[in-house]
């Protein structure tokens, strides 16, 4: 049995970019939160924010219809597991080395 990965809410401003792709493997895209680690590379903290259009620019059509897909789903809710990315110790959110 796998456990589903825990998620952080990340609140993004109207307006700025709310789709978060993993930088790592670049086949992981999600809306207004990210995985504590990438469930396909196992990355953490490589994802990064970006907009539909920006995604559209240099995504791979398997990228670009899972960030569609992304905006078509219901908004991020927290629940009482998922963490606020604000209340994660620092060390968690610097890139491992």
């Amino acid at each position: 049995m796998t456990a589903s990965p825990t998620f952080w809410s990340i609140d993004c401003a109207e307006g700025e970019p709310d789709l978060f792709v993993c930088m790592s493997c670049l086949n992981e895209v999600y809306r207004s939160k990210v995985p504590a680690a990438c469930p396909n590379c196992g990355a953490m903290s490589a994802f990064e924010p970006f907009t539909l259009e920006a995604i559209k620019d240099w995504g791979t059509a398997e990228l670009i219809e899972k960030a569609q897909q992304a905006l078509n789903d219901t908004p991020f809710s927290t629940s009482e597991t998922d963490t606020k990315l604000q209340d994660v110790p620092p060390s968690v959110n610097q890139p491992s080395s």
